[in-house]
């Protein structure tokens, strides 16, 4: 009597389990990008370092960032056989003394990114660090884990799975 007690109560899970109700309505749709991954880069040329802005330059972001997102910031610090060279900030420069000459921070808000220089008399940092820069704003998504070394730009980036070609340009 107990088999057949256990075999009506399995066919009836498997019965009741096998039944379908009505369909809901449609939810949202999902991310765009690699498992709603979504990461942008832009690269910001002309941008300047002057007592005009307070040595502040500010790159909005339109859209606004989501509010868990993060942002890595790049400056082009040269080239190394044809390929760009890319410093992850904050970066330091400091005199044959050791003391502090010159740096680039940024911050940001979901709404904007502010680069400023960092030093003792701004005024005196050679044009060449000051005019015509040139950044990369990396949005990474607030729940990207990758390990990933921050200091290697294409680590990042082929990490995130942006291509070059996809990489949006803001001239400043």
């Amino acid at each position: 009597m107990k088999k057949i007690i256990t075999l009506l109560a399995i066919v009836g899970m498997i019965f009741i389990s096998s039944c379908e109700g009505p369909q809901g309505i449609p939810g949202q749709d999902g991310f765009d990008g690699q498992d709603g991954l979504i990461a942008e880069v832009f690269e910001v040329t002309n941008v300047s370092f002057t007592s005009t802005n307070d040595y502040n330059p500010i790159i909005d972001l339109n859209p606004s960032i989501l509010s868990s997102d993060m942002v890595l910031l790049y400056r082009l610090a040269g080239t190394d056989n044809g390929e760009d060279v890319w410093k992850l900030t904050p970066e330091t420069y400091y005199f044959s003394d050791g003391t502090l000459n010159f740096g680039y921070n940024f911050n940001f808000t979901r709404n904007d990114v502010s680069i400023y220089l960092d030093g003792n008399n701004l005024g005196t940092v050679p044009n060449e660090f000051r005019i015509n820069q040139i950044f990369r704003i990396v949005i990474v998504p607030g729940y990207f884990s990758a390990s990933v070394n921050k200091q290697n730009y294409n680590e990042v980036i082929n990490a995130l799975n942006i291509k070059e070609n996809e990489v949006q340009r803001i001239d400043f």
